[in-house]
């Protein structure tokens, strides 16, 4: 008789191939001088962390992940939760937009990024149809909010099925009791429902957060870092920085990257689970 692990095997095999070792050796390759232009891989310590930070490259890619994540998470949960709240009701009306609103959420990250490519260029439809000439991919101060909120269209569907749910599990009798008690439709969101929703705000916030700092397609397809570099993320600089054949110096800055998201993963997933429990 086989053992049932055997079954298991070609998956394990997979995983440790495409996910596992990889991981692994991005703790090792990054404190190397493996490149393009080297025929042998040698041991150089911490030479490709300072290169990066002295030169700039780091500090530009921190800051500029964190503001495109603070505001795509921004924008994702408040665009999910409007549209939650306006399609609760169970109607045939709502269940056909709840559908419409989540299909960019199956479309492909870089086919949407390309899509709004075309509309906001300078010769694109937007343009054409307000009859004005605007770079609206072209300013290093505004493009970085233009792409966030495209990232949060491309997602609000998936937070507004999360805060859905929250709302379809708030128990009647609490909605009853606050309106018998006179609580107008805002008084009862705020003291009722938003605090029963907190499980499905840790949720998307979490999961918005850390996704959006793990963003490649949309930034590559619609500004591919810039304009000046403005909108260069993490995820765009390793792969320019690969592309340059330094793929050392591409490794060192995906673990940081890594820290970067596991010091801001921990303290906000405990911050979130604490306000859940005072509420």
């Amino acid at each position: 008789m086989h053992h049932p692990w055997w079954f298991a095997l070609p998956a394990i095999v997979v995983f440790a191939g495409f996910f596992l070792v990889p991981n692994l050796l991005n703790f090792y390759y990054p404190f190397t001088n493996w490149s393009s232009y080297h025929a042998d891989i040698a041991f150089t310590g911490l030479d490709n962390f300072r290169t990066i930070a002295e030169d700039g490259s780091l500090l530009r890619a921190i800051r500029t992940t964190l503001v495109y994540a603070l505001l795509a998470a921004l924008f994702q949960n408040g665009f999910g939760l409007v549209l939650a709240l306006l399609l609760e009701d169970d109607s045939r009306f709502n269940r056909f937009f709840r559908a419409v609103f989540f299909l960019p959420v199956l479309i492909s990250a870089l086919a949407t990024g390309y899509v709004f490519q075309a509309l906001l260029d300078q010769d694109g439809a937007v343009n054409s149809a307000l009859g004005t000439d605007i770079p609206w991919l072209g300013s290093t101060t505004w493009t970085l909010v233009i792409v966030t909120l495209i990232h949060g269209w491309k997602w609000m569907g998936l937070s507004m099925l999360i805060y859905l749910a929250g709302l379809k599990g708030i128990p009647g009798e609490m909605l009853e009791a606050a309106k018998c008690d006179g609580a107008g439709p805002w008084r009862t969101f705020w003291s009722v429902r938003w605090p029963m929703l907190a499980p499905a705000v840790t949720f998307n916030v979490t999961t918005a957060l850390i996704g959006s700092m793990n963003t490649f397609d949309i930034v590559q397809a619609t500004t591919g870092g810039g304009p000046a570099a403005s909108t260069e993320v993490f995820n765009i600089y390793m792969f320019r920085i690969f592309g340059q054949g330094l793929y050392a110096q591409a490794s060192a800055m995906s673990l940081v990257l890594f820290l970067v998201v596991v010091a801001v993963a921990i303290p906000l997933v405990v911050g979130l689970r604490r306000r859940e429990q005072l509420l």
